[in-house]
């Protein structure tokens, strides 16, 4: 999709109704079901926030950043994901929250960022992170300047995202799940699984 015809979009994009759990358990991991509201709110999680940035790339069609995080002893370790993280208390808010993280994490400045709306709430069990997604753009192709949290700065074409050719399973094991079928998408090589890929569902959603 070309970047000035993805932007032509953008107040369709703030005011289209949200898929929610309808989209995101599309690609939800089957044990992720399981967790309705009230559990949720009963585990008391841990606020965060991230941020999907779309951006022209030098050809101005639309891409948007993904990150593969550094190997690490932890839940996390080398997943792909949005960059982001925890609420701190110097934020005044989660909008705050991910563009801070997406400066710290891969050099872009808050200020050449538009945030467009915030999206539905995932919930990663295995962290117990409630985490708030939101859109933003960048009317120029950002320089990523990533730190020692991530291993590899992933530019992926939005048409990838939105051409059904990408969507696959993959059997996993991982620290708290195994030999599970899990809904994924394969991009750029890289499989995108777990609460990135149901953010992504939502993203696809509307952008269709």
């Amino acid at each position: 999709m070309i970047f000035s015809d993805f932007a032509n979009h953008i107040e369709q994009l703030q005011t289209k109704p949200l898929g929610g759990l309808n989209s995101q358990f599309k690609m939800a991991p089957k044990m992720r079901l399981k967790y309705s509201e009230k559990i949720i709110k009963d585990k008391n999680p841990r606020s965060a926030a991230v941020l999907a940035l779309f951006y022209p790339d030098d050809n101005q069609q639309t891409r948007f950043l993904l990150t593969e995080r550094a190997s690490y002893n932890g839940t996390h370790s080398a997943q792909i994901s949005f960059p982001g993280g925890k609420f701190d208390q110097i934020d005044k808010n989660l909008t705050q929250t991910a563009l801070r993280e997406t400066f710290e994490e891969v050099g872009v400045q808050s200020e050449n960022i538009q945030i467009i709306r915030q999206l539905s709430d995932a919930y990663i069990p295995p962290s117990n992170f409630l985490v708030a997604p939101f859109i933003g753009i960048s009317n120029t192709k950002p320089t990523f300047t990533p730190n020692n949290e991530v291993a590899t700065v992933i530019e992926v074409l939005l048409s990838d995202l939105l051409d059904d050719q990408s969507l696959t399973s993959k059997n996993m094991s991982t620290s708290y799940m195994e030999n599970i079928d899990v809904p994924c998408f394969k991009l750029n090589n890289y499989i995108v699984w777990g609460a990135t890929a149901m953010m992504l569902s939502e993203i696809k959603d509307l952008l269709k």
